[in-house]
């Protein structure tokens, strides 16, 4: 395992055994960074992320929270939250909620969330900049596997969000949320257009106007 902590390829998935991925993990050169395993495959992606990555992150989280608080939904968000299926599955999303009936099922004092006693998050949201590809693909599978409702990834370049339900073992794109009832991923992709060319602040205004019209 030494040779393959001092050789570790960043940002890529690399192949290793479960055991190796966490004595990987627990090197304090990793302390900082986002950590998947899926299929026999370990990916760790290392900070910084930049203005726009960060800028777009805030913007999700906060979408989600007034549409919630509008329309009296009740959710618990986790921003880089750690889910782990141990021997199989670990994944860090940029964003994740539990939302409706499972809202309150992982209490305060979790660590890492053990899907072996807690069922998996109901939405996920990963923010891509640099990573769309991947996004699109491995992590997707992994989301699948996993067994959430409702997986998002946050087009960060082409301000877009790709949505997709998730059933079956599979995914399907959706142009309206399920997990979130009356959010259209159209509105969510004109709210970032507009932060391209308006402060937060006037974004947020907007938004809150159009869910107390919705």
């Amino acid at each position: 395992m030494s040779e393959l902590k001092t050789k570790l390829p960043t940002n890529t998935w690399v192949v290793a055994t479960w055991d190796e991925y966490i004595q990987a993990i627990e090197d304090q050169v990793y302390e900082k960074a986002k950590c998947y395993y899926h299929n026999g495959q370990m990916r760790i992606e290392m900070p910084p992320v930049g203005n726009d990555h960060a800028s777009d992150h805030t913007i999700i989280i906060s979408t989600i929270s007034l549409f919630a608080a509008t329309n009296r939904i009740d959710l618990n968000g986790k921003d880089n939250c750690t889910y782990r299926k141990t021997g199989f599955d670990d994944a860090q999303p940029d964003v994740s909620y539990y939302i409706g009936k499972n809202a309150n099922i992982v209490p305060y004092g979790t660590s890492i969330i053990d899907l072996d006693i807690y069922p998996p998050p109901t939405l996920v949201i990963e923010v891509a900049n640099t990573s769309l590809a991947d996004d699109k693909g491995e992590k997707r599978l992994l989301y699948e596997d996993l067994g959430v409702a409702e997986y998002w990834i946050v087009d960060v370049q082409n301000v877009q969000v790709i949505a997709f339900a998730i059933e079956n073992g599979g995914s399907r794109r959706i142009v309206q949320s399920q997990v979130l009832p009356g959010l259209s991923i159209s509105l969510l992709n004109d709210a970032f257009r507009r932060t391209r060319q308006m402060n937060q602040g006037q974004v947020y205004a907007w938004l809150l106007a159009q869910f107390q019209l919705g």
